[in-house]
């Protein structure tokens, strides 16, 4: 018989968890306490921005249910994931307020229930929390025992929004923190039924797979800002180019390609705050972080880099353009993005912006303090804009002809950040400048930074 499986939380990552496992032929409830995400999953409609989301829903076949009645969905199933939000606190560690209030409620539901049942915490938390404050709430809530009447995982996803989809069914590696080896045993089992590749297990016990987690994302962060070191070396010697040197360093098994792409700094959910966690940790516990922390601080400091050398290239008076305002292409995610911090400082430094980006989440857009207006179409983006910066590298900004990109009287300076636009260097009426090669020193220098100020 097969197993029912019911997912608290049904956000950016639970709803495609929950779609991708009813599309493998588990029955799956999904509990929120919003409504309309909710209602939307009953109606086969995808609750948040994904690719093939709504596909994968409609995939399950009816499988796929969902309401707000945890203690229901605990007695109807065998295996519950916990995917709530974690928030970042001031210091950089991760609040648990969203955790325990569904570990009590999960607790609750289980002092009911003969059955052994497993609980699976996906939302990632500070070493430290799954064993400790997660295990103690779950047994005061339950009077039951972890490991002996029902099983604990730790099992944080690895995956990018934009591509949920596909990196759940398809996962580098599963990491898994187990209470007890049978709890281990039926988790694996379920990934082995719904992954579509074959991916190494890595299981462990909790606290193991919480500094593994946070130490993946911290060090994907540091080849980042390494990429993006590269990047601004090659900007300043003549006929350096980042994108030869970083494939030369890629064929070494040692390294490899993947996120060696010299550009701008990472930004979203995930990345800046697993590596401001870890140099959390690193604090509470009065252990060296400095790798960890001059990644964040070097991080940080590129949307300043950038919004110098756009000051740079601006008439006075002239407006910049911005395309893209999420932090990656196929998602309508703007925490920490590029183009965003650079929309904010710029305006900070007294300049006009405007800026597009195809999510079409303009209401979020339009709560930003400063001198910023949102146009209608990249096309109108551009064509309002003396320089523009191509911060997200959506594709349909790639698919926007030349001469779209040209001024009749001077030409318009664009800097692509992530070198798609390369048809422009021959493209008259603009001036074309990627970063991370040597001609960017040919910037055209039209004022000074700190001119307006």
């Amino acid at each position: 018989m097969e197993r029912t499986v019911s997912v608290v939380g049904l956000g950016k990552l639970g709803s495609p968890l929950a779609a991708c496992v009813a599309a493998k032929g588990f029955r799956v409830i999904g509990v929120d306490l919003d409504p309309r995400k909710v209602e939307d999953i009953n109606q086969g409609r995808a609750p948040v921005f994904e690719p093939q989301l709504e596909d994968t829903i409609r995939a399950s076949a009816g499988r796929l249910t969902a309401h707000d009645d945890v203690a229901a969905a605990i007695a109807e199933s065998e295996i519950t994931f916990i995917v709530v939000a974690t928030p970042s606190e001031a210091d950089g560690s991760f609040s648990l307020r969203y955790v325990l209030a569904s570990c009590e409620a999960i607790g609750r539901a289980l002092r009911a229930k003969a059955a052994r049942h497993l609980v699976v915490l996906t939302s990632t938390v500070m070493p430290g929390s799954t064993g400790g404050i997660v295990r103690e709430t779950l047994e005061r809530a339950s009077g039951k025992r972890v490991g002996r009447d029902f099983g604990l995982c730790y099992n944080p996803e690895f995956i990018a929004l934009g591509s949920v989809i596909h990196d759940f069914l398809n996962p580098d590696f599963l990491l898994i923190g187990e209470s007890d080896p049978q709890s281990g045993d039926i988790l694996e089992a379920l990934y082995r039924q719904v992954c579509e590749n074959q991916p190494g297990v890595a299981r462990m016990n909790f606290v193991n797979a919480e500094i593994a987690k946070l130490s993946v994302n911290t060090y994907v962060t540091t080849k980042i800002s390494f990429a993006n070191m590269l990047a601004r070396i090659c900007e300043a010697l003549p006929d350096a180019d980042v994108d030869v040197v970083s494939g030369a360093l890629g064929l070494d098994t040692r390294i490899g390609i993947k996120y060696l792409k010299g550009a701008v700094g990472y930004g979203g959910p995930c990345f800046p705050r697993d590596n401001r966690a870890l140099v959390a940790l690193a604090r509470q516990l009065g252990a060296p972080a400095d790798i960890a922390h001059v990644t964040d601080s070097f991080n940080r400091a590129q949307v300043s880099w950038l919004a110098d050398l756009v000051e740079r290239s601006l008439e006075p008076g002239s407006p910049a353009g911005i395309l893209g305002l999420t932090y990656k292409p196929n998602t309508d995610v703007v925490e920490q993005a590029v183009g965003l911090l650079l929309a904010e400082e710029l305006c900070v430094r007294g300049i006009s912006v405007v800026a597009y980006d195809p999510s079409g989440k303009r209401n979020l857009f339009a709560c930003m303090k400063g001198a910023i207006r949102f146009a209608d179409s990249a096309a109108a983006c551009i064509s309002e804009a003396d320089t523009v910066v191509l911060a997200t590298p959506w594709q349909a900004f790639a698919d926007i002809p030349g001469d779209k990109w040209a001024r009749s009287d001077r030409p318009r300076v664009v800097i692509d950040c992530w070198r798609t636009l390369a048809f422009l260097c021959e493209q008259p009426g603009v001036f074309y400048l990627p970063l991370g090669r040597g001609e960017l020193q040919s910037v055209p220098l039209r004022q000074s930074v700190g001119q307006r100020s």
